[in-house]
């Protein structure tokens, strides 16, 4: 980066932990208005809270990189998601607040026991404490691109950032620095769009992008096709997807707690409306910037490994037979990219001139001859990979989340860099300090003030509290500096939350839908639901979005047969 990106990307730092610290300057000695800012908080600054919470780093860098190298199917992952939207606002939504707690594992006691209540808050802990790692190396894996730090320090950075704006000022400084930060990102997408639209070259009209887009297969954006281990069709989207987005905004506390700070019931239920209408457009829009990329790539031949750093390792070699084979395979890579820019040119004159295809008798020709192409890249690219494991066998190179870094840092203007890693920087600090505070929240009030200290003041759990930030903090840093092997962000994270979610998720339903349910019930179906999920995941190939169905079955199905067994006992 050069000066001026160092100037936007530093004044946006010093800017949102000193909003963050005034935002949170009401300082409150209670619980309620540490954990749930006193219910102040209007629908539309919850619903960016919601969002931003969502939409982090993780969105910027994985989706984006998830574009260019798959298309635009991810998109179906969030066609089940506005109906489970429209339901948390009808159904769960009234009975937490009606329930007036403080999580979402509280509610569970009030309708089963204390160990169903303990088991899922425990399992919230365990997935979102991994879930927020994954928030927090997302940046690192920006900053040790530019700066060439290593992806620890850049974790220690981050974290302390977080938590210097997070821990004195409570879910209120949280909330209202999502808002800010939620902005920032709108504008960063729409600037990198437009940037890679700008940045193709002058006789590639938007028009022909879209066309070379389609003819690559990256505008993908419905399967139909059903087929359990296909991570994305429509069926996994609505289905997978909406108990997956069920289990999420309406079990997970860093989701919940969002909503529950509303000053009424319409307030949360708007927010989550906001979403539903919101969140596909958004997560559209960012595909479509990752395929923009792919584009661009097309007619600019793109670095055969992505991320620099473990590229220099290998070119080091120069002179050795490793690297003999790796400047052959850098020479196939080239001319397999001089091949597919003359067939994408050669398309783009025959969609020109009105031409069907180069071959003119058959329209699919065309698109399948681009489709050669672009295997023939990806082919020639594979081979430099397999000589970087070679090299560091240790390591499982992965670099689509280096593809849209690698983008912005070496064709965007001076500024526009500082503005687009600024945008980044806001996404990952708005998931991190949120998952953060929900953490703490779920730690304070399900564990500590329930099984150690019960009597305690408010004051008292305030201070633990914000101990608890902290700690977690130090934890998600702790786990982000292991992470750096494991592919595609934003795969991994939706994968490690698809083992647990379906399974809590059964036991909301249990709650809120069979009024006959038991509290052993609730407990024995959510570990059978668990163990049914893992062994879905380590003996068959469905993909994980189905997870998320088959815990949910599961732990009712289970729930009730040993609810009935228990009822009939009573009766006898």
């Amino acid at each position: 980066m050069r000066s001026l990106d160092w100037v936007v990307l530093v004044l946006f730092l010093l800017w949102i932990v000193g909003y963050g610290l005034y935002k949170g300057r009401t300082r409150s000695n209670t619980i309620q208005g540490y954990l749930l800012a006193d219910k102040s908080m209007p629908w539309w600054a919850m619903g960016l809270s919601i969002m931003a919470t969502q939409a982090s780093a993780i969105t910027f860098i994985g989706t984006t990189g998830q574009a260019y190298v798959d298309g635009m199917r991810f998109l179906q992952f969030y066609f089940g998601l506005p109906i489970a939207m429209v339901i948390i606002a009808a159904i769960v939504v009234p009975r937490f607040h009606k329930a007036n707690v403080v999580t979402a594992y509280e509610y569970l006691e009030q309708r089963f026991d204390a160990k169903t209540r303990l088991a899922t808050s425990i399992i919230f802990l365990i997935q979102r404490g991994l879930g927020v790692g994954l928030a927090l190396y997302a940046p690192a894996v920006v900053l040790s691109l530019i700066l060439g730090w290593s992806e620890q320090v850049t974790v220690i950075v981050m974290a302390a950032v977080v938590i210097a704006y997070a821990v004195p000022g409570g879910i209120r400084a949280v909330t209202w620095t999502d808002v800010q930060m939620m902005m920032l990102i709108f504008i960063g997408l729409v600037v990198a769009f437009l940037t890679a639209i700008l940045l193709l070259p002058s006789d590639v009209s938007v028009g022909d992008a879209f066309y070379l887009a389609g003819a690559s297969g990256r505008l993908n954006a419905v399967d139909l096709s059903f087929d359990l281990s296909n991570r994305y069709n429509l069926w996994s989207g609505l289905f997978g997807g909406m108990f997956l987005a069920l289990a999420y905004f309406g079990t997970d506390q860093s989701q919940v707690q969002r909503y529950l700070q509303g000053k009424s019931i319409g307030h949360s239920r708007n927010s989550l409306i906001f979403n539903a209408c919101a969140k596909l457009p958004l997560q559209f829009f960012i595909l479509l910037t990752g395929t923009m990329v792919f584009v661009f790539y097309q007619f600019e031949q793109p670095p055969m490994l992505f991320n620099q750093a473990e590229a220099a390792k290998i070119e080091r070699l120069e002179g050795t037979p490793l690297g003999g084979r790796y400047e052959l395979a850098q020479e196939k890579y080239r001319q397999a990219h001089q091949q597919r820019q003359q067939v994408a040119r050669r398309l783009l004159q025959d969609r020109h001139s009105g031409t069907s295809s180069p071959l003119g008798a058959n329209p699919s020709a065309g698109p399948q001859q681009l489709q050669a192409a672009n295997q023939a890249v990806e082919d020639a690219r594979q081979e430099g990979i397999q000589l970087l494991r070679e090299v560091n066998p240790e390591n499982e190179y992965n670099d689509t989340n280096y593809i849209f870094l690698n983008f912005v840092t070496n064709y965007f203007p001076v500024g526009v860099v500082g503005l687009i890693i600024a945008a980044i920087f806001a996404a990952a600090m708005s998931s991190i300090s949120s998952e953060l505070n929900s953490l703490s929240t779920t730690t304070v009030i399900d564990l500590y003030r329930r099984h150690w200290k019960r009597q305690a003041s408010d004051a008292h759990y305030v201070r633990v509290a914000k101990i608890g930030t902290a700690f977690w903090g130090v934890y998600a840093a702790v786990f982000a500096s292991f992470v750096g092997g494991i592919g595609s962000l934003i795969e991994a994270v939706n994968s490690i939350g698809s083992l647990f979610y379906g399974s809590v998720l059964g036991v909301f339903v249990l709650a809120f839908g069979f009024p006959r349910a038991t509290g052993n019930g609730a407990f024995i179906g959510l570990f059978v639901g668990e163990i049914a999920v893992i062994a879905t995941s380590v003996f068959t190939d469905v993909s994980f979005l189905w997870y998320n169905v088959i815990g949910c079955v599961v732990v009712v199905g289970v729930g009730m047969a040993v609810s009935a067994a228990a009822n009939r006992v009573v009766m006898r």
